[in-house]
């Protein structure tokens, strides 16, 4: 199946998304991959790590762990027989200020193998920089834009095939 003129990519494995955010979804779609969503019900505020990047491992860990749990009781895990890849992701803004400061910006992707229980994952971070004058106007912006917005697509797909 074509969408917007992308090619599907996975055609020997499926992919579940276990997200909510919009952006996730485009930039996966972007990347060329069909996929369904499901969402984890965690309470992300429970989860408390010292370092940013330990924190947004662990948040991606949890959505996994939430979202295979639920799959076990359902009895759609063990029904899984051909390869399926569950991406889980998590991403932290941390602004310090608009005018003339900077944010930065961590963000992790988790990949399951659903049939072989394998994991990858791993993390990126980018920095944007804002100028001293309107608040809406970036300097520049070290690391990727799909980063900022919640997907890096690098390492997802760096991490698919890693998982397969």
């Amino acid at each position: 199946m074509e969408a917007d003129g992308v090619a599907q990519k996975n055609r020997t494995f499926e992919i579940i998304l276990g997200s909510s955010s919009m952006a996730r979804r485009e930039i996966l779609a972007e990347m060329g991959y069909d996929f369904t969503i499901m969402t984890a019900d965690i309470d992300e505020k429970s989860i408390r790590k010292e370092k940013p990047e330990d924190l947004v491992m662990a948040l991606a860990e949890a959505k996994a762990d939430a979202i295979m749990m639920r799959l076990k009781s359902s009895g759609q895990l063990e029904e899984i027989s051909h390869p399926t890849l569950l991406i889980t992701a998590d991403t932290l803004h941390g602004f310090t200020d608009y005018s003339g400061g900077s944010a930065k910006v961590v963000g992790s992707v988790l990949v399951t193998n659903l049939v072989t229980g394998s994991r990858k994952g791993g993390w990126e971070s980018a920095e944007v920089y804002f100028l001293d004058i309107p608040d809406e106007v970036v300097d520049s912006l070290v690391g990727t834009a799909d980063c900022v917005m919640g997907l890096s697509k690098s390492l997802t797909e760096k991490l698919i095939q890693e998982a397969l």
